[in-house]
């Protein structure tokens, strides 16, 4: 149960650690006024899995996105594991490239949304980008869920609930900062 609801016991305690966190206000999220973003730009380690799901779902809503890793190889192509859950679940990864941070181009209205704690950490902690608001993507999943444990390599049952919480929080998204919709 733990491997297909959690990915595995570390991502059970990390989404068990990462509510107080939140609570504490020590996940280093900058709230955005709602009015500013312009384009939400979805990150997670990699950009192969999670991130890259949540740019293809909400640039599928009509929303303005990108998606970058914070630990990648620009143009690596999505999970083939992770191609195959998107497809199941009606959505085409095979096209993706990844982007690593360092090429990722910050702009003005841009939303930073990270899948973990230690990830909203790493972007508070880069020059580049640690004035750009970020918070969690998993705030906007029902319940919420502020840590959405990596998927890569996991069980497939897991990546795909870990594809339809990320579906779940661009629906949610989408009604919250409708600045980022593509006119």
């Amino acid at each position: 149960m733990i491997r297909s609801r959690f990915g595995t016991f570390r991502g059970l305690v990390r989404l068990a650690l990462s509510y107080p966190q939140l609570a504490l206000g020590q996940s280093a999220s900058l709230t955005p006024d709602p009015a500013q973003v312009r384009r939400l730009v979805f990150v997670c380690q990699g950009n192969i899995c999670r991130s890259a799901f949540a740019d293809i779902v909400a640039q599928r809503t009509g929303m303005n996105s990108v998606s970058f890793g914070l630990s990648t190889t620009t143009g690596r192509t999505a999970h083939g594991p992770a191609i195959l859950a998107a497809e199941a679940l009606g959505y085409d990864l095979s096209a993706h490239r990844a982007i690593d941070l360092q090429d990722y181009v910050p702009q003005e209205g841009d939303l930073l949304l990270a899948m973990e704690v230690r990830q909203l950490h790493r972007l508070a902690a880069d020059p580049r980008v640690r004035h750009l608001p970020r918070m969690l993507l998993g705030r906007w999943t029902r319940p919420m869920l502020p840590h959405l444990h990596d998927p890569y390599q996991l069980d497939d049952r897991y990546m795909v609930r870990c594809l339809r919480r990320v579906e779940q929080a661009i629906g949610a998204l989408v009604i919250a900062f409708p600045g980022a919709r593509l006119s």
